[in-house]
């Protein structure tokens, strides 16, 4: 990559000069890469100023290409890289950077005497808009976790991955052909979680909870569910484009638009896995999806554990070689309520993207520091509610509204 940088920055000059600037660009980046691995400890990721150093190295010939399209100018090639970049940075407040330091790069540039290439445009911007936004953003988005480490280490890991490119609704059905073990489709009368009491601790007393929300919690195939998503406006261009390119050809996290899609009806529905020889379900994977076409919305393995005194529940959204997980701490909610929340001080709670080795089934795992979720569960006049909202970095993006009937 750094060949192919130094090439586009400086081809510009002529054959030799491309040459040699191949040659210099190659030689810096290998002594970039090669001194952030000395610096680099077990566990961590790459340091931020060679992540930066190479992203501006790929910038450069992509914007060599850019600059080949007719009409282009350092302004255009400018704010294009900078969207590019703002977008990749997924925080809202980095997407509404990106294009405004791409217009200041590519103003100023195009402001000097002579013709600016390209690729210097594209790589000045992709290395002003990096540099600025570690100096606002200190938070970090996404760390390494840990590497390539037994799944005991992590319990707050749900280490079930789909083993093709396609999750969908017969995802249970094929991971008991895998593990082994007794398999129920849409399994009568049991919940997502086994009992509320697993879930006891500092901030949630089982004991105070309302009988119909236990009812949920223990015996979730007994309702049905109706939806109302609740999206703010500035994500839903993003999100389309998202639910296009991956929502729908994983069969996963395909969360509908807005309530006249709901109205194709929601199929709520548990699928289990019994280990032989005992009675006691290990594996709980509530499925939801389109009535009409059993389109998979969610496909989810619900887990709970206890670590220092209290429980967790770990939700598992498994995708090709990976799982997402939610791990989320209880709490009570006035009114008899309970509410699972990602947004504590607790070690554990948290979103967790884990690869996991087909081969060992060692975990290596990311903390994604700036997704935050909170499910309420609740009675109003005697009869269920649910709100499930969504932050990124901070900022709501999300609700989805559920009414919870008994089924008939």
């Amino acid at each position: 990559m750094g060949a192919l940088a130094g090439a586009a920055l400086t081809g510009h000059r002529g054959r030799r000069a491309g040459l040699t600037g191949a040659a210099a660009g190659a030689a810096l980046l290998g002594a970039v890469e090669a001194a952030a691995r000395v610096r680099q400890r077990p566990g961590e990721i790459p340091a931020l100023w060679s992540r930066i150093l190479s992203s501006a190295a790929v910038a450069a010939p992509v914007g060599w290409l850019a600059g080949r399209i007719p009409g282009s100018g350092p302004l255009s090639v400018g704010v294009a890289t900078g969207t590019v970049a703002g977008a990749l940075g997924v925080r809202p407040q980095k997407v509404a950077l990106g294009p405004v330091v791409g217009a200041a790069v590519g103003g100023g540039l195009s402001a000097r005497r002579g013709p600016v290439p390209a690729s210097v445009v594209a790589a000045s911007t992709v290395l002003a808009f990096r540099v600025l936004s570690a100096a606002i953003f200190r938070d970090e988005q996404v760390s390494l976790l840990a590497e390539e480490v037994p799944a005991e280490e992590l319990p707050f890991v749900v280490p079930l991955e789909a083993r093709s490119r396609y999750v969908g609704t017969d995802y249970v059905r094929e991971l008991a052909r895998v593990i082994g073990g007794a398999y129920t489709a849409d399994a009568r009368d049991v919940g997502i979680v086994s009992s509320l009491d697993e879930l006891a601790g500092p901030e949630f007393d089982p004991a105070g909870v309302d009988p119909l929300v236990r009812e949920f919690y223990e015996h979730t195939t007994r309702f049905a569910l109706d939806i109302v998503p609740a999206w703010r406006r500035w994500v839903r261009p993003g999100y389309l484009l998202y639910r296009t390119l991956l929502a729908r050809p994983l069969g996963q996290a395909n969360v509908p638009t807005n309530q006249r899609e709901t109205q194709r009806g929601v199929r709520s529905r548990i699928d289990t896995i019994t280990p032989d020889g005992t009675d006691v379900v290990a594996v709980r994977g509530w499925i939801r999806s389109f009535t009409d076409t059993d389109e998979p919305i969610y496909v989810g393995v619900y887990t709970t554990y206890r670590h220092e005194g209290r429980g967790y529940v770990s939700v598992g959204f498994p995708v090709p070689s990976a799982s997402f997980t939610a791990t989320l701490v209880p709490r009570d909610r006035a009114g008899g309520g309970l509410t699972l929340s990602s947004r504590s001080d607790l070690a554990h709670a948290g979103h967790y993207l884990a690869y996991i080795d087909p081969d060992t089934r060692d975990l290596t795992a990311l903390a994604v520091h700036g997704f935050a979720e909170e499910l309420d569960v609740y009675t109003a006049d005697g009869e269920l509610r649910a709100e499930h909202a969504f932050q990124l970095f901070g900022i709501p993006f999300l609700v989805l509204h559920y009414r919870i009937r008994r089924k008939s």
